[in-house]
């Protein structure tokens, strides 16, 4: 059955023929008999009376298939300019709105709901507000000057607070309340966006907007006054089905080519993980070398944390009895806290797994967003200019081992919310959400933030030299917004902050030395992994290991790059991101920079950084990695220009030169392999007759950042047992020095120089009460050693430092201390 009209209106999805009226008052109706009468009788006696100040007018109830009385009330009205028109059945709103709407004829249309919970009177502070200049003019309970009568229950008024900050985030930025029932519209505007509408539930106030503000419409928000009037159709359902209806307009708002984008990232990252995603508790990628068994036991502890209430900032199962702070290590709280019952339920090894490679889908995906809503938007561009930005060789380099420089999805988000404090608009809002974000990266990784705020300064010195006048008129509300994201993000971190750098375990700095820098060689050759170029012996000697290729960019992108730059030049935001991609690439050279085949030195512009608090620990090289999204957003404008040029030649030569410089970058799989399985003696509980509570399991030789198994020991048994030792940061010496691993005692450097020598040294009684010693500060319960290289060797120390052999059980030999310290 289709929509039907009252007689005097006519089919219901079209304007009657009559001649047009000033203004269409639109009232949605669903069994509305008792409260719709006084409403009518309010409406047409004001406009009545108001003469000629609105002009002629109508009055159009669209009865949403109600099964009372609705519709019979409204055709016996006693004023012919009040019309019906009905639907067959009961849709939802959406659909009532839309169906009257669209029967209008009014070079204005209101529209109320039936209840008037905003007086009919305010119809002159939105006629004002139209008469401005704007397309529509909405009533709003959140904007200076409203005022509120009889209020909500509280619980609703919550929700629907909750439910405006998502909707200014999905689809209509700036608008505070978007369901107040009080609008009105430009006529022709506001037939044009009902009939693009697809809703037909609450939502589509918010898609209507929508539709406003994509075309551009100015919307005025008017303060009214308005009283919660009882009998209201919202339930508690109807705030979830609002959401959904959110979700399907982001979702209807993507083109074809950014699911297309979306679905490419996804599989690039599916790709490079293969090895290990199709069984990722026996897989290990070897090129992370013992970082992968400790983020799976970074997501092992925090989701342990998380289900037995501790606290997630320290720990003691590691490095016992001194324990960990958490929080000073890179333990991506803001993943692996979420994270939790993924890990609970399938293991820390799938969630490590499945995170890192959604994280670097993710990462693309946001460049891809970043690049198209302020450089392009082309679609090929953007896609190429991310890709770029999220699988250059150090971005594949650091996915071996490093979640926290791989998911980088929030920082184009920071810079984009960073870009729109500079237009001056919106600097209190756009400041708020900096700084939840800013709040939340320093949760996923502070040293990923740290460079992203030396890559926009960088940006934004040089796009201030280009564009001087901007720069004037943007570093006041940029410092504005700055300052508002500050005020946000230090309540929400303080006390971790606290806890990092003064808390148990705390350290002042992890030195690197002074060649953590790139060479410059490294800038123009390739990595390990590229695909068609790789050279892992060249790599390897301009890199400290394979997790820490940090350049790598080829010398064909480098020449593509001075060419975009030389010829393109006179654009602003070129200028800005060469000046970007040049100075991180010369501050990653160093505080000393070596010249190649030569012994000679210069002062590198990083010794400005060096000693600078948070700088120091900063490994130099990793600064290029700015270099990845300057590129690509290069790239992207550049390959923008070239799909403008009518001429096939030129436009084709540009496409064969990004694609001989992007070619030998293309990524090989990770490698991968399968992993050491884990001794019997944990996998069946074996060590629990051995470990008492508040007892340790010491691994011969100690966990430690050369040899972390037994992190996946501990993961695999549930973190049923604590160790010495281990690999995490920590405190060193009187100064509070950073290490990697606990603090070195003289029996764990002793079994560390066996396991690498093979040699046995003399165990005098000075090294045996020593050892003594050492087992009581651990609290050892057992000593264990597993088959590894000279395990022979270890085995006869251990046996003179114990005065007794170990006994072979669960594929492990063991030494039980009980009684014996």
């Amino acid at each position: 059955m289709s929509d039907t009209a009252h007689p005097r209106t006519g089919p219901s999805w079209a304007a009657p023929a009559e001649d047009d009226v000033d203004l269409s008052v639109v009232i949605p109706a669903y069994n509305e008999e008792r409260r719709l009468g006084p409403t009518l009788d309010a409406v047409t006696s004001y406009l009545g009376a108001a003469g000629d100040r609105f002009g002629t007018w109508e009055v159009v109830v669209a009865d949403d298939g109600s099964t009372d009385g609705t519709g019979d009330l409204v055709t016996a009205h006693p004023d012919p300019r009040v019309r019906l028109v009905a639907a067959d059945r009961n849709r939802g709103k959406g659909h009532a709105l839309r169906l009257g709407v669209l029967a209008t004829r009014g070079r204005r249309v209101l529209v109320t709901d039936a209840d008037l919970a905003a007086p009919i009177e305010e119809l002159d502070r939105l006629d004002e507000a139209l008469g401005h200049g704007n397309a529509a003019a909405i009533g709003s309970r959140s904007v200076p000057g409203a005022s509120i009568g009889s209020r909500q229950h509280r619980l609703r008024e919550l929700l629907g607070r909750a439910g405006n900050v998502l909707i200014r985030l999905l689809a209509v930025p700036g608008i505070r309340d978007t369901q107040c029932g009080f609008k009105l519209f430009d006529g022709d505007r506001a037939r044009a966006a009902f009939a693009a509408s697809r809703l037909d539930g609450w939502g589509i106030d918010v898609e209507v907007l929508q539709h406003f503000h994509r075309a551009d419409w100015p919307v005025a928000e008017v303060p009214v006054r308005w009283s919660h009037q009882a009998g209201s159709k919202v339930g508690p359902l109807d705030y979830g089905r609002v959401l959904a209806e959110l979700v399907r307009l982001k979702v209807r708002s993507w083109r074809p080519a950014d699911l297309l984008a979306c679905a490419a990232f996804l599989l690039m990252a599916v790709v490079l993980y293969a090895g290990r995603l199709v069984d990722p508790a026996h897989r290990y990628l070897p090129d992370s070398l013992q970082d992968q068994n400790q983020w799976e036991w970074f997501f092992a502890v925090t989701a342990d944390s998380v289900a037995h209430l501790r606290n997630p900032l320290f720990t003691d199962l590691q490095g016992f009895p001194d324990g960990v702070n958490l929080m000073a290590n890179t333990v991506m709280l803001g993943l692996t806290v979420p994270w939790t019952p993924v890990t609970l339920a399938f293991g820390p090894a799938v969630s490590l797994s499945a995170c890192m490679t959604l994280g670097l889908a993710a990462t693309g995906t946001a460049w891809y967003w970043l690049i198209v809503t302020r450089v392009t938007a082309h679609r090929g561009a953007a896609f190429t200019g991310a890709a770029l930005a999220a699988f250059a060789p150090p971005m594949v380099s650091h996915a071996n081992a490093h979640p926290n420089f791989v998911i980088l999805f929030v920082i184009p988000l920071i810079a984009d919310r960073a870009l729109r404090l500079c237009t001056g608009e919106r600097v209190r809002r756009d400041g708020v959400i900096l700084g939840l974000l800013t709040a939340y990266q320093i949760f996923l990784g502070e040293e990923p933030l740290l460079l992203a705020a030396l890559g926009l300064a960088l940006f934004a010195a040089g796009y201030a030299v280009a564009r001087r006048d901007v720069a004037r008129a943007a570093w006041r509300p940029l410092l504005r917004g700055l300052l508002t994201g500050a005020a946000v993000c230090l309540p929400l971190v303080a006390f971790p902050l606290y806890w990092q750098f003064a808390g148990p375990q705390s350290y002042g700095s992890v030195l690197h030395g002074d060649d953590a820098g790139n060479s410059p060689l490294a800038l123009i050759s390739f990595a390990e992994r590229s695909l068609l170029a790789g050279d892992a012996r060249r790599a390897d000697a301009l890199s400290l290991n394979p997790t820490e290729q940090n350049a790598f960019y080829g010398w064909p992108l480098l020449l593509l790059a001075l060419g975009i730059a030389v010829r393109l030049w006179e654009h602003a935001l070129v200028k800005a991101l060469t000046v970007t991609a040049a100075g991180a690439a010369l501050l990653s050279l160093g505080p000393r920079i070596r010249l190649p085949l030569t012994d000679l030195t210069w002062p590198g512009p990083w010794a400005l950084f060096a000693r600078l608090p948070l700088f120091e620990s900063v490994i130099e090289g990793r600064v290029a990695m700015i270099c990845a999204p300057a590129l690509g957003m290069l790239l992207a404008f550049a390959v923008t220009r070239m799909a403008r040029l009518s001429a096939p030649g030129p436009r084709w030569a540009g496409v064969a030169g990004v694609a001989l410089a992007l070619l030998p970058l293309v990524p090989a799989p990770l490698k991968a392999v399968d992993r050491v399985p884990v001794p019997r003696f944990i996998t069946a509980g074996t060590y629990k007759a051995y470990v008492h509570p508040g007892e340790t399991l010491v691994p011969v030789p100690l966990p430690d950042p050369g040899a972390a198994e037994a992190l996946h020991w501990q993961t695999v048994a549930g973190l049923g047992f604590a160790l010495p030792g281990g690999y995490f940061n920590g405190p060193f010496g009187p100064e509070r020095t950073g290490i990697y691993g606990a603090p070195p005692r003289a029996t764990s450097s002793m079994l560390r120089e066996v396991r690498y020598s093979g040699a046995v040294p003399v165990i005098d009684a000075a090294r045996r009460a020593q050892a003594r010693q050492d087992f009581a500060y651990w609290h050892a319960g057992a000593l264990v050693l597993a088959p590894q290289p000279n395990d022979g060797a270890l085995r006869r120390t251990v046996t003179e430092l114990v005065g007794r052999p170990g006994t072979w059980t669960g594929g492990v030999w063991v030494w039980d201390l009980h009684g014996r310290r």
